[in-house]
């Protein structure tokens, strides 16, 4: 088990005082300690939705800017009094902007960035770095800086292994101060970003925090699917190793649907697929799309036409590589208790048709009985296959940890091999170019 690591309160320092405090605290208060020969972890922590419940009494303080239940509930408590669908995932961006418009004075302790996950904190990072932007978009720059060590009975209680800083005001402050953030990115250790937030936010603010060779993390259920799906694919294609927290959560749809396969009976199914169709929850189309971009792309596919049709689905046409073609359908489905993240899967249905064989269906679903839809429609000339994919809820904090105990200094080739074909799956609005 690695070590826990305690935190001290972080001590307030003028933003221009930052940097020689840094230097006077590692070569003077902890002399003799290098500290963790690590990475550098810089985090976007705005916490908007965590930010407005507070503001409007409907969770409690202090803000701390980790997946709180408590959060997630409220969250979805509001959603019909703020005139969405009940489909509305708690983490939808267009939810804290409906909140946003609701009045409420309620104030809090801001402990953003002095909270650390022990998922995170065990992989001893050498400097955590926090900008947490406020509602209030005129409060001034505000920097503070701690050390943090093991816990005695662990290591050597004068073993420091990094520091914490704290960047916190409104966004037009914060940008102000990014130029404070240069000297205290070392080149000698690896750089993380975690854009924590919507990726419809400035885009100014995420070039300016993850030039390459950083390696970003980013979570592309959050924000306008088109403005996602195009984020992910511009990092990956200038060669950024590029992580989504939103391709991670499909690992165990991959696996289920790798394991159905796995016979040898059925392995000769997966070359003769005729139909394809998805099921997410709510409107938000690119988790589904990646999962089809993922198949399409280890299958050989090539896409000839995609095109929205009624009710929000999307429809596309991919010929295999002997010609056939292959339907596919993506489906919003309401959902009375959405998961956290807009968009997950709640369904997939794989239509095979081999020569001399009889044709076979292989439903997977989120939940035993939720795939109603998905059983209709002539099942019964067909050998059916339906298994239920597990999906553990586990928090951001601990996708990340597992990010960073991996290295990963490049993006996956799964996903950089799906992500410009998710891309080009999502239809354009009528009279883009």
């Amino acid at each position: 088990m690695p070590a826990q690591l305690t935190l001290a309160a972080p001590l307030d320092v003028p933003p221009a005082e930052v940097s020689p405090y840094l230097e006077r605290l590692w070569n003077q208060e902890l002399e003799g300690s290098t500290g963790a020969a690590t990475f550098t972890l810089i985090v976007w922590e705005p916490s908007w939705l965590e930010q407005q419940l507070v503001r409007l009494g409907r969770i409690d303080g202090p803000i701390r800017g980790l997946d709180r239940d408590d959060a997630l509930e409220a969250a979805r408590e509001a959603v019909p009094e703020c005139g969405l669908p009940f489909s509305t995932a708690p983490m939808d961006p267009r939810l804290t902007w409906k909140l946003g418009a609701l009045a409420g004075d309620h104030t809090a302790e801001d402990l953003r960035g002095q909270f650390v996950e022990s998922a995170i904190s065990g992989h001893m990072p050498r400097r955590l770095i926090t900008l947490a932007p406020t509602l209030d978009a005129s409060l001034a720059l505000e920097t503070m800086v701690a050390a943090y060590c093991p816990l005695p009975q662990e290591q050597g209680a004068g073993e420091a292994c990094g520091d914490v800083i704290v960047l916190r005001g409104g966004i037009g402050a914060l940008q102000q101060g990014l130029p404070l953030l240069q000297p205290l990115v070392g080149s000698d250790l690896p750089c993380w970003v975690w854009w924590n937030s919507s990726l419809d936010e400035p885009a100014e603010m995420l070039e300016a925090l993850a030039p390459p060779p950083r390696r970003l993390v980013i979570d592309t259920s959050l924000g306008n699917p088109a403005r996602c799906l195009q984020v992910l694919v511009d990092h990956i294609d200038r060669g950024q190793a590029v992580n989504d927290l939103n391709w991670l959560r499909l690992r165990s749809w991959r696996e289920s649907l790798a394991m159905v396969f796995d016979p040898p009976s059925r392995r000769d199914a997966l070359a003769h697929v005729v139909q394809m169709d998805i099921d997410v929850e709510g409107d938000h189309p690119v988790k589904g799309l990646l999962l089809a971009a993922w198949l399409a792309d280890r299958l050989g596919w090539h896409l000839v036409d995609s095109q929205v049709i009624e009710e929000g689905g999307i429809a596309a046409e991919f010929q295999r590589t002997d010609g056939a073609t292959v339907r596919f359908r993506l489906m919003p489905v309401p959902m009375g208790h959405p998961k956290a993240h807009p968009g997950a899967i709640v369904g997939l249905r794989l239509i095979c048709q081999p020569p001399e064989r009889a044709a076979l269906c292989v439903i997977l679903c989120s939940e035993s009985g939720g795939c109603m839809r998905l059983e209709s429609g002539g099942m019964a000339s067909m050998q059916l296959v339906e298994e239920v994919v597990p999906l553990p809820e586990e928090k951001e904090e601990v996708e990340l940890a597992r990010l960073l105990g991996g290295g990963h200094d490049t993006t996956n080739p799964l996903l950089a091999a799906a992500a410009p074909v998710a891309l080009d799956l999502l239809p354009q609005p009528a009279g883009a170019g």
